[in-house]
């Protein structure tokens, strides 16, 4: 995990300054790119034929957006970001970490001089690099489960900008199944991965 940290940590560093730039927060008129860093967190559970409580992890990523109209405030935003999701209960203690890359719509709506919402919605694709499964009960240890490393959904939600502060709060929704049938309890099990997020981060 401290390998993928660094990895991402690195990478950031290495991407070129586009200080003439700026993001939704000061003129949604004139911006054309923007990049940025996010850091924050994640309630995630898995729902469906197998249901498992919400646990809680945690988001590190870096952004980057393009302006898609000249003459309308609408970007498109994609990154990379390293994210802790999967499950809690009595039975079960679940972590997925996850390298992900969305691809959102973002339309800019000014709301003062430095200060713009932007609602968004789009696909990600996700890619576990480690799964830490704890079974904490004989019932588990008896109907053992694993996840699939693959799992793609949909991101909806709103961000605020304050001159280069950014917020966001959201909700991504999977919509393959993440319980790898071989070792799943019974033959036909589909469950979703999906998790409420809220992340802070800058913008330049």
């Amino acid at each position: 995990m401290k390998k993928i940290l660094v990895s991402i940590v690195a990478a950031l560093m290495a991407v070129p300054s586009f200080a003439q730039f700026s993001s939704g927060g000061f003129d949604l008129d004139k911006e054309s790119l923007y990049y940025g860093v996010r850091f924050g967190g994640t309630l995630a559970s898995i729902n469906g034929d197998i249901s498992i409580g919400t646990k809680g992890g945690m988001t590190l990523a870096g952004v980057i957006g393009l302006r898609l109209s000249s003459s309308t405030p609408v970007f498109l935003e994609s990154g990379l970001y390293y994210t802790q999701r999967g499950a809690k209960n009595s039975d079960y203690n679940i972590t997925h970490n996850n390298l992900e890359i969305p691809v959102l719509i973002k339309y800019g709506i000014q709301v003062g001089d430095n200060m713009a919402l932007l609602p968004f919605v789009g696909p990600y694709f996700a890619y576990g690099v480690s799964t830490d499964e704890k079974l904490k009960s004989d019932y588990a240890k008896l109907h053992d489960i694993r996840v699939n490393r693959n799992n793609m959904g949909f991101k909806l939600g709103c961000g605020f900008e304050y001159n280069k502060l950014y917020f966001e709060l959201g909700y991504q929704f999977g919509i393959t199944n993440i319980i790898d049938d071989e070792y799943a309890a019974g033959t036909d099990q589909s469950s979703r991965n999906n998790a409420l997020f809220a992340n802070l981060g800058v913008n330049f």
